[in-house]
């Protein structure tokens, strides 16, 4: 059985969106990252760079979600096509989300959202970041249905960060394509169910509504302390 170490992060739910896509058995171990649990020596073992998420297969570790993606599709057979050139377009895809769309996301969500001090230069660079890394998406699902054609590990990994656009301050309605896309998606039982894992997804998906500024302000607080915690490290 599989051992899923995750926390309601959009890295975490890459995995348990795929494990649930690929109908493989796991079991859930909750990180609380409030804490520094994902930085006890008993997890760097598993994880050395001491972030979330990262699986256990039979005693073998994986880290870094987009790996832990290939790993699941390789083993199962689902969502990465064996062709050279098929394989090539979701790798691509994929690597576009793990290097661009995650990352400036994250970055708009620490400045728009985390830091108590408001730099509007920066919010105003990553927010524009965000926008225009949508527009390549919007433009490359205007002819395909997919990122890569058929629904691919690229597509899951993709979605459970755009789908927090709003949490940086972004909104995706005007990109009519990705908005397209986002509803096939949000549609899927199982990707449905892989956000509500762990089970303390709840709060953000409150924060995502923003229409509860109390759960708002207390998902961005605890947010704070993890973005604290990791400049200590």
């Amino acid at each position: 059985m599989i051992r899923l170490y995750t926390a309601a992060t959009p890295n975490g739910y890459k995995v348990s969106v795929a494990l649930e896509e690929m109908a493989l058995p796991y079991e859930v171990h909750r990180i609380d990252l409030s804490k520094g649990e994902q930085k006890q020596d008993w997890f760097l073992k598993i994880c050395p760079n001491g972030r979330i998420p990262a699986i256990e297969d039979d005693g073998f570790a994986v880290f870094e979600s987009g790996a832990i993606l290939v790993y699941l599709a390789e083993k199962t057979g689902l969502f990465l096509p064996t062709d050279a050139k098929g394989r090539s377009r979701v790798m691509q895809w994929l690597m576009f989300q793990m290097g661009g769309v995650g990352p400036m996301m994250g970055q708009a969500n620490v400045f728009f959202r985390y830091f108590p001090e408001k730099i509007q230069p920066a919010i105003d660079r990553y927010q524009g970041e965000v926008k225009r890394l949508f527009g390549v998406l919007d433009r490359q699902l205007a002819d395909h249905e997919y990122l890569a054609g058929d629904y691919s590990i690229a597509d899951m990994a993709t979605w459970c960060w755009t789908r927090t656009a709003s949490w940086s301050g972004v909104e995706s309605a005007p990109f009519v394509h990705l908005s397209r896309w986002h509803a096939a998606i949000a549609a899927r039982p199982a990707a449905q169910r892989g956000i509500e894992v762990p089970d303390d997804a709840g709060a953000m998906r409150k924060a995502l509504s923003n229409t509860d500024e109390e759960a708002n302000r207390k998902f961005a607080e605890e947010a704070r302390k993890i973005v604290e915690m990791g400049k200590r490290d």
